[in-house]
This record gives structure tokens, sequence and C-alpha cells, in this order.
């Protein structure tokens, strides 16, 4: 919707792009806090599948992400940063090492991996250093930075399960910590 507002708008100063990313640290749904209720009541971890996945960022990336991209758009395009993944029984055991984990079964609604950009969206995707972007070809006529972009392989998909930036167990207590620390303040 918001892609092709861009082509209904009688103003040129309205613009309109899309962000993409994944599980912001902390945010509502997030297992952090699940994870660290079971630490306090010394419960087992809830894991619904062990081979698991998802795409995580903090909120100051994720805040810097938008402005960066607000920066960067002539409307109609669909930013997607390039985050790191982690899997879900990585982050239990840097939250509670001494916890066992309890597999209790994928949930209604839930996939393994998290996919940021589907092959289908290879024939529109381009990448930059910290990014992706999608963007229609129409679009890209108008927009002269399209010189520097590199096209993605056709095929082309970005899943948490197939990602090749992976969070280390310092990683996630860096962004819990950080996390954490934000919700002290």
């Amino acid at each position: 919707l918001f892609v092709n507002a861009n082509f209904y708008c009688k103003s040129d100063e309205s613009r309109f792009a899309v962000v993409r990313y994944g599980n912001v640290v902390g945010s509502r749904g997030s297992v952090i806090p699940i994870f660290q209720d079971c630490v306090v009541k010394k419960k087992d971890i809830p894991i619904t599948d062990e081979k698991m996945t998802r795409f995580w960022i903090s909120l100051n990336q994720a805040v810097d992400f938008v402005i960066s991209s607000l920066k960067e758009m002539s409307g109609g395009e669909i930013f997607i940063p390039k985050i790191p993944s982690m899997k879900v029984t990585d982050i239990a055991k840097a939250i509670a090492p001494d916890l066992k984990q309890k597999y209790i079964g994928m949930q209604p609604g839930e996939k393994l991996a998290e996919c940021l950009i589907s092959s289908d969206e290879s024939n529109i995707t381009y990448e930059l250093n910290d990014r992706f972007l999608i963007i229609n070809n129409d679009l890209k006529k108008k927009i002269s930075q399209a010189k520097q972009w590199k096209k993605v392989k056709t095929g082309f998909n970005y899943s948490s399960d197939t990602n090749k930036l992976w969070l280390s167990n310092s990683d996630i207590h860096d962004l819990i910590s950080e996390d954490n620390a934000k919700k002290n303040l």
C-alpha cells in the first residue's frame, strides 16, 4: 500500500517508502522477557523448535536505520538492513545457561525462519553496503543513485536461517544489556 501510494499521490511533497526489519530486542512479543522470567522463577525455557532462527536488531539500530532510510528515499522503496540472525536456542543459552530447554512444539502461525526478502522479489532487489533495496523498475528509472546499486542474483532470498551474519553469545549479551539499560532509565 505504501509503495503504491507514490503513484496515487497528487502532491510532489508527499513520498512514501517502507523499512522492513526483523525482531527488535525487547519489543512487545520478544522472547527475551519470557526467558528472563523463567530465570527468575527457575523454570524450564520454552523452545518451540531447536531449528528456529530470527533476525535481530536493537531499538537504536532500528531507529537509526529508519532515519537513514528517510534521508535516502525518493519514494516507493523498501529498505531492508543487513542484520544478524540467531538461533532461538542460542538466546536461551545466553540468558539462562543453567536452565533446561523444554521443547513445546511450533505454535500456530510460527515459522522456523524469518524471510525479509523472498526469491520472488529478487528481480527487483539491489544490494548496497549496509542494506538491501527493493524497488520496482518504473521507479528505478527516476532515481539517480540506481547506477551505484548491485543487482542480487535471480532466486536470492534473505532469510534468517541462511543469513551470513550470526550473533555470537557475546553479541546477544550486549543486545540484552543495551535493552535492559534503556528500561532502567
